[in-house]
């Protein structure tokens, strides 16, 4: 090939490319600018009220007996005070979610997975009122899947800010924290790096991929245009 056919491939090519090389450019930037101002996710902790040693609570075999026939068998226990109550967290076999019996009492109760999620928002905001709006078993566009947790309640405070949380009583804490200010940012980021604009998995994956071999081929034809000009 001689130096004008590298030429003109190098141009021609380098028309069709350099919106992806743009697009990347903007997107690394913009990574940085997220980095710096906005936290990083909070760290699965359990923390809450202080558990009384002092306590006197039911054997476990005992509590374990409120537990309906189809939430066994457990394969793990958790000691925790939620909502000022002293609960067993009997973790299943073949489900996502723990169940609750009070430790004191024996009593079942059935729908306390919301409430300690909301708990732990709200402990995340320093004792803040929180409301659910949102339960959620699979990824979705604010959810992605770089978050791995699943199932998650999406609980928000209702300030101006569009402050919300994600929380996983799985690993009782918080999995992501957003506003509408830092979703603006993620989703433009998501817009222009993973072009999530192209709702096909499939051709957005082989647009990248075009994309980004593209801009390989301009850089080595820019790359034999200066040897052979040489």
């Amino acid at each position: 090939m001689n130096f004008t056919s590298f030429r003109w491939w190098h141009r021609k090519l380098g028309l069709v490319f350099v919106i992806f090389a743009v697009m990347a450019s903007v997107s690394g930037l913009l990574h940085v600018w997220m980095a710096h101002n906005q936290e990083p996710p909070p760290r699965p902790v359990p923390h809450g009220a202080t558990l009384s040693l002092e306590s006197k609570l039911l054997p476990l075999e005992q509590a374990a007996k409120s537990l309906p026939a189809d939430e066994k068998p457990i394969v793990g226990v958790n000691l925790r005070v939620i909502q000022d109550r002293t609960v067993f967290v009997f973790w299943r076999e073949s489900r996502a979610t723990p169940v609750y019996v009070d430790a004191k009492t024996g009593e079942f109760l059935p729908d306390f997975d919301e409430v300690y999620a909301a708990e732990i928002a709200s402990r995340f905001f320093g004792g803040k009122p929180v409301k659910k709006s949102e339960y959620l078993t699979k990824f979705n566009r604010e959810y992605i899947a770089i978050f791995r947790i699943l199932p998650v309640y999406r609980m928000e405070v209702g300030d101006d800010l569009g402050t919300r949380l994600y929380v996983s009583t799985k690993t009782e804490g918080v999995t992501r924290h957003t506003d509408n200010q830092r979703q603006f940012e993620a989703d433009f980021f998501s817009l222009i790096h993973k072009f999530m604009f192209i709702p096909n998995k499939t051709a957005r994956e082989w647009t990248l991929i075009t994309g980004t071999a593209g801009i390989l081929l301009v850089s080595l034809l820019g790359l034999g245009l200066y040897f052979r000009k040489r």
